[in-house]
């Protein structure tokens, strides 16, 4: 009888702790947002969006659309043009307080599998399959339409499980003639695009760009100039010259290059060039959808970011860029049972097998 107290009483002390639940408490930060990752990627040319909090419905719970927005803004800039974050993952169906709550909040885009019809927001699907391993849509790839937008899911970990990428449509990806972007990049140049002021006189033409004070984004613009007059030079008000495009530019930045049917020129906000002719001039423009000309535009969108490091740690030399959808991560907290059953076990576990050892040896002397 003795012996079995013994053995339920060591069972319970070994067992209680694995049977005792984790409790949730509170939530994590990612520290890699800012330290490290997070500002290289920035500088690369990569947005963080948001997409809530781990476990969390938005619809469920509209608060975490706000507080998913403070607490990207107190750790990083969401973009390299900008602070705040305006773009947002959304689940595939969203209620109309959860579209009150995006709008009130400030965010523009939403993506990137939605059904729900909306007209308040610029809405993005997805389109180019998922970066996992035999799951890119390669024939879109390899067939988009002049001056779309393909944006490709990705997700580094799927519960404990680590996502293969595919390397060969990543390799695809970096050799094409295409415009490596964002959500809120690609979204923000189209409507810079559209505000440049043309003027021009005898064989002068002058572009300016004017600021947005309403935008949270100051993200430069882009035209094409068809004329078939050699140009002179292109200088800023000051005199400065102009910076040149190569060919093979496919992140967006000011500059300027001359193309078969005139010159591409991508202008900062607040900022206005001359441009000076060999001679007077006739010509047209219009606004340019892709950066430097290219065919297209290609963003990777990260899905579920809560550890930025494993998310990106395949392409840390990719001249490919990315949204990161991030979702802060919830803090485990150990039970505070746990310590109490270790120290329980540390002191009954060497007393026990003492007394066991003694008492086997007085049953050997009887």
């Amino acid at each position: 009888m003795e012996v079995r107290s013994v053995g339920v009483f060591l069972l319970v002390i070994f067992v209680t702790p694995l049977l005792s639940p984790t409790v949730i408490a509170d939530w994590d930060d990612d520290n890699w947002l800012w330290n490290l990752i997070g500002p290289e990627r920035l500088e690369h040319g990569d947005e963080f969006a948001c997409h809530g909090y781990e476990g969390k419905d938005i619809n469920n719970d509209n608060n975490v659309i706000k507080s998913c927005k403070n607490y990207l803004t107190e750790h990083t800039n969401s973009s390299r043009w900008g602070v705040e974050p305006i773009s947002f993952g959304v689940p595939e169906i969203i209620t109309n307080d959860t579209v009150y709550s995006l709008k009130e909040s400030g965010f523009l885009i939403i993506g990137d599998n939605l059904k729900t019809e909306t007209d308040d927001f610029f809405v993005i699907q997805r389109n180019g399959g998922s970066l996992e391993k035999n799951a890119a849509n390669i024939s879109l790839l390899e067939s988009a339409e002049k001056d779309s937008l393909i944006s490709i899911y990705w997700e580094a970990r799927i519960f404990d499980l680590k996502v293969r990428e595919d390397k060969t449509a990543i390799e695809l990806l970096e050799n094409q003639n295409v415009w490596y972007t964002t959500w809120g990049e690609w979204y923000s140049h189209n409507l810079s695009s559209s505000r440049i002021l043309v003027n021009s006189s005898n064989n002068t033409i002058n572009l300016q760009l004017p600021v947005d004070f309403d935008s949270s984004w100051i993200v430069p613009g882009s035209l094409i100039i068809n004329t078939e007059t050699p140009i002179s030079s292109i200088q800023y008000l000051n005199g400065e010259n102009f910076p040149l495009l190569s060919e093979d530019s496919k992140s967006l930045k000011e500059g300027w290059r001359l193309v078969d049917e005139g010159i591409i020129l991508s202008i900062y906000p607040g900022n206005e060039v001359v441009l000076n002719f060999e001679h007077n001039l006739s010509y047209t423009y219009n606004p340019l959808k892709t950066f430097n000309d290219l065919h297209h535009s290609v963003t990777i969108v990260g899905h579920h970011v809560k550890n930025l490091h494993e998310w990106a740690s395949d392409f840390y030399d990719s001249p490919l860029i990315f949204t990161w959808l991030i979702e802060r991560p919830l803090a485990l907290e150990m039970n505070w049972r746990l310590p109490i059953f270790a120290v329980a076990i540390l002191i009954a576990t060497p007393l026990t097998i003492k007394w066991l050892v003694a008492r086997d040896k007085n049953l050997r002397e009887l």
